[in-house]
């Protein structure tokens, strides 16, 4: 895809200084900068995938005193790492996590490659991770393009080009390709990341007025900021009801693993049904799974939101006679400190032990 003509026009080499200038004065401090290591910018970018920096920085800082290298990571037990990110969702990540940790132990002797073509096929990394490896811990002159960065660029060129596009996000990666400076190239991927973060906020709420670049700015010129970027409308999240079943036993609690495939792949769960049950479609479904069980109680029910989902869960507490086959019964310890279960199930944590 050709520049748009908006980015053809302007020379976005003029941003760099004040912008640099700008980073040197109002980079937050955040763990991963304080020593950047590969390792270290490798598990921060894959862990802010989906997740938002404050909510972050304690998973990185308990991730990183258990799994302080790649080869600790690579030689990691799963249940152990699904424990370690336990509540950070997005499971697939840290599965990816590992299975590149292992490739960059077994191809690369546990030494990062610099290259950008290298990084990009490992498992989970994308062309914007790739990139931000590359500038921030390498200091090659290679964008790391996303949202924020999507942002700045679209209001600072005016541009109406779709962002969603992945030729959009290219030709805007080329565009500032182009004006990286030498030495700086971290520094500067850093700053376009930071100025979008904490200043040119999405949903029309840019600070203009403590944004260096606003001098320079299209969109702050002719006030079309709440236009851009951009971007399709989303699509609306499906609904599903489910209704999620606290199997006591005595001391233990019945969980079973999800299917390999799909939502929450492999991971521990509450057992469930589809649909919003009766307590007497509820008692049939505890027959169905050849359970002898006691009066059934409500369960203070909850929502949970994924990416294009939504959950509407219904809950009820039965206490079982014996533990059935088909479940894991598990304690209070193995629950607390080694089963993973997602935080889908977070509204019924009061409710599983009494």
């Amino acid at each position: 895809m050709e520049l748009p003509e908006e980015l053809k026009d302007r020379q976005l080499s003029e941003i760099v200084e004040p912008l640099l200038q700008w980073y040197d004065l109002h980079a937050r401090v955040l763990p991963w900068r304080e020593e950047p290591t590969p390792y270290r910018g490798w598990v921060s970018e894959i862990m802010l995938q989906q997740t938002r920096v404050e909510a972050g920085k304690p998973y990185f800082e308990r991730v990183l005193a258990a799994l302080p290298d790649v080869t600790a990571l690579a030689e990691a037990p799963e249940t152990r790492l699904l424990k370690l990110w336990e509540g950070l969702g997005y499971y697939n990540r840290v599965r990816n996590l590992q299975k590149a940790a292992r490739r960059i132990v077994g191809e690369f002797g546990g030494r990062f490659p610099a290259d950008f073509e290298q990084l990009l096929s490992l498992p989970g990394i994308g062309e914007y991770t790739a990139g931000a490896i590359a500038s921030i811990s390498f200091g090659q002159p290679v964008p790391a393009v996303d949202g924020n960065v999507l942002r700045v660029v679209a209001r600072l060129s005016g541009s109406r080009a779709d962002v969603a596009d992945p030729a959009v996000r290219r030709a805007f990666g080329r565009a500032l390709q182009a004006v990286y400076p030498a030495g700086r190239c971290g520094d500067f991927t850093q700053s376009l990341m930071e100025l979008g973060a904490i200043v040119c906020l999405p949903n029309g709420m840019p600070k203009c007025e403590s944004c260096p670049l606003s001098s320079c700015c299209t969109a702050r010129r002719d006030g079309s900021f709440a236009e851009l970027p951009v971007k399709p409308a989303k699509k609306a999240r499906k609904i599903e009801a489910r209704t999620v079943f606290i199997l006591r036993c005595g001391d233990r609690i019945a969980l079973r693993r999800r299917p390999k495939t799909g939502l929450l792949a492999g991971l521990w769960e509450l057992p469930s049904a589809a649909g919003t049950l009766t307590p007497e479609a509820a008692a049939a479904q505890l027959r169905k799974w050849r359970l002898a069980a006691g009066p059934l109680r409500p369960a203070a029910g909850g929502k949970h939101i994924f990416t294009h989902l939504e959950w509407h869960m219904t809950g009820y507490i039965a206490e079982c006679r014996s533990p059935s086959a088909g479940f894991e019964w598990t304690d209070r310890r193995r629950l607390t400190e080694e089963i993973s279960l997602p935080s889908a199930f977070k509204a019924f944590a009061d409710s599983l032990f009494g």
